[in-house]
């Protein structure tokens, strides 16, 4: 009924929404966005309106083409927000005033599309960004301190326009443009904690500890878990001998280990297990990920720990992680390896040295 009700006041709808935008402020209205731009909106609304009420998978697929072709077309991420919106709002109105009998999951269905876009266009926003940079120069944005800087920048302003979005009352936090929020405050710590090993290894700072394995990993495992939800992933914690002492540096490790575990989530299939377990033995520690990602390429062992490496058509980190793991492990004294497990998946193990303790 709704998406009937579109197509047939669609020159209406277009007529209110242009009204809406040529009113707003911040971000000032452009001739393309008011010529061009406002169908095209309501069009894809549209579009995902009909997608929506026959199969809810496919309409996550068409929102985030949609935001690239528009980001690709010229309009900044703030305009895509903002005018999805206003094709929503002058939708209901309309509905309303004209007292059209629609039903109440129909409208459901038109705000579950514009969160999905929203959360389309966002994350679209932040790939194509760190993209760039990849492309434009990774190697030598690594050695920079604006690297860094712009980084943050662009998971900052992610997070900020989901934040907003949401503030606005028109999605849930619940849905697709909360996860976009979620995701992006998640790669902020990782970015933070990664960037702080990368620096204490880079300027040779170490500070050896004497670390309980089992404490550090009940450190690691609450944002592990909260990581395995975000991602749908679900985590198994084992540990051997969790009294088992180790000297090392506690951020560079803990560093290593978050990496590790993450890089699973990653490239492991929708929906698998990622397994965190310690074994011990008289003389080493064996911290142990192991994932679900079906199994190495041949050749793929040997090249994998080496910097830029990526294994999965998911490109939302630089490659780095492993790198740094590998730089982290030999600086703490221990020995990262990589173990094949087709067609389940592969394990990365980090052996450091077992302190003796007093009897």
């Amino acid at each position: 009924m709704l998406s009937a009700f579109v197509t047939t006041n669609r020159q209406e709808i277009i007529t209110r929404c242009r009204a809406r935008v040529s009113a707003r402020m911040a971000p000032r209205p452009t001739a393309l966005e008011l010529e061009r731009g406002i169908p095209m909106f309501l069009d894809q609304l549209a579009t995902s309106l009909q997608s929506k009420l026959l199969d809810a998978e496919a309409v996550s697929v068409t929102a985030t083409q949609h935001g690239a072709d528009l980001l690709r077309m010229g309009f900044t991420i703030a305009q895509v927000v903002h005018d999805y919106g206003d094709a929503c709002q002058s939708i209901t109105e309309l509905a309303i005033e004209q007292e059209a009998t629609i039903p109440t999951h129909d409208f459901q269905a038109l705000n579950l599309c514009l969160d999905d876009a929203i959360a389309g266009a966002v994350t679209e926003y932040a790939r194509q960004r760190e993209l760039d940079i990849v492309v434009a120069d990774a190697r030598r944005a690594t050695e920079d301190l604006g690297y860094l800087a712009h980084e943050l920048r662009n998971l900052i302003a992610t997070a900020t326009l989901a934040f907003e979005a949401l503030k606005g009352g028109g999605v849930g936090i619940s849905g697709s443009t909360g996860a976009v929020l979620g995701r992006s405050l998640m790669r902020l710590h990782d970015l933070v904690d990664r960037s702080l090993a990368a620096v204490r290894l880079k300027a040779g700072i170490g500070s050896p500890d004497r670390i309980v394995v089992g404490e550090l990993i009940e450190e690691l495992e609450v944002s592990a878990m909260m990581e395995a939800k975000a991602s749908s992933h679900r985590l198994t914690v084992e540990t051997s001998d969790p009294t088992a002492v180790i000297t090392a540096d506690r951020q560079i490790l803990a560093s290593v280990i978050a990496n590790l575990v993450q890089n699973a989530y990653k490239y492991s299939h929708p929906h698998s297990h990622v397994t965190l377990r310690t074994v011990t033995t008289a003389d080493h520690v064996r911290i142990q990920v192991e994932d679900e990602c079906g199994g190495l390429p041949s050749g793929k062992v040997e090249t994998l720990l080496l910097p830029f490496e990526q294994g999965s058509a998911d490109h939302s980190g630089l490659g780095l992680g492993l790198a740094i793991c590998v730089r982290g492990v030999k600086a703490i004294g221990g020995v990262l390896r990589v173990h094949d497990l087709p067609p389940k998946g592969c394990m990365f193990e980090v052996e450091l040295p077992r302190v003796a303790t007093a009897p």
